[in-house]
């Protein structure tokens, strides 16, 4: 993983709390409509996200596909991982993925906004991240 000043920082804030965990919530605008509508591209995204930042998924990954509220629908992704759980919500409507990562394991928030941003081809992000004790 690519180390930053930002990774450093947020490295030694976990360190320092003596985190349980670390999650990030990471909204991603303006994507790829043929992308975030796609379950194979999605549990693609899962696998090499996983791959990344070195988490052993658990079990397969669950994508689905509803909401009668056009403002909501869309599909939504959950993926187990050794270490706690990947999980998203794709918009249709706003072409938005709302992507929520929570791991007992260390891992680079940055790493996974910048991934999601260029695999579902989005304009721009917002990264939220919690040291979790």
């Amino acid at each position: 993983m690519k180390t930053t000043s930002t990774d450093a920082a947020i490295r030694s804030q976990y360190q320092l709390v003596d985190a349980w965990g670390l999650h990030s919530g990471i909204d991603i605008h303006g994507c790829n409509p043929a992308t975030i509508r796609s379950a194979d591209e999605i549990k693609r995204f899962v696998v090499e996200l996983c791959d990344l930042i070195e988490m052993k998924r658990f079990g397969e990954c669950v994508v689905v596909n509803f909401g009668e509220d056009e403002r909501v629908a869309g599909y939504s992704m959950t993926q187990l991982i050794e270490t706690s759980l990947i999980s998203a919500h794709f918009a249709n409507q706003t072409n938005a993925v709302y992507l929520d990562v929570f791991s007992c394991k260390y891992y680079n928030p940055e790493v996974v906004a910048e991934f999601a941003k260029k695999f579902f081809g989005g304009k721009d992000y917002d990264l939220h991240y919690t040291c979790r004790k």
